[in-house]
């Protein structure tokens, strides 16, 4: 009795796995056919899962004129709580959208893990005093001016920034 539950079990779950892989493959078609997919994809932290999850939440990016309004939309702007008497008091917005804030940071905290510019950042804002949260959300701020940028200029991400061209 009990083996043919397990065996059933067993079976549902290596469909459920299967059904997974196939849902996997189609995300990333469809990813690959976005114009702003290879910009996206070149960044480190952001797949092919995770770029098409922001693209779904952001919407389109060309909509935000500036990437500080991307980076508000995702609530990593802090707003000022100022009154006659207190000024300078900022604390985190309450309306943004949830899905790109989070797309942002699970991108920001992919990306520091290896050695590299974001990791470089990361550890700067920790020796500063900030807390594991707090520095992952700078970076993912940060991180949004690259994105804006490579969007931008339609190019994409290289751990060496670029020249200026000199104008003649």
């Amino acid at each position: 009795m009990t083996a043919s539950i397990i065996a059933e079990l067993a079976g549902t779950i290596l469909a459920q796995h299967e059904r997974l892989k196939r849902l996997d493959q189609q995300i990333q078609d469809a990813f690959a056919q976005h114009p702003q997919a290879e910009v996206i994809e070149s960044i480190p932290g952001f797949g092919p899962v995770l770029g098409a999850s922001l693209l779904v939440a952001a919407g389109d990016l060309a909509a935000f004129p500036t990437a500080g309004h991307l980076a508000a939309a995702a609530g990593l702007v802090p707003v000022p709580n100022d009154s006659r008497r207190r000024v300078g008091n900022l604390h985190k917005p309450r309306r943004y959208s949830r899905p790109l804030r989070h797309a942002l940071y699970l991108s920001a905290q992919t990306s520091m893990m290896r050695q590299g510019p974001n990791r470089n950042y990361y550890l700067k804002k920790r020796a500063q005093g900030r807390t594991h949260s707090q520095a992952v959300i700078a970076l993912a701020r940060r991180r949004i001016d690259v994105l804006w940028a490579l969007l931008r200029d339609n190019r994409t991400w290289t751990a060496t920034p670029p020249t200026r061209a000199h104008a003649a």
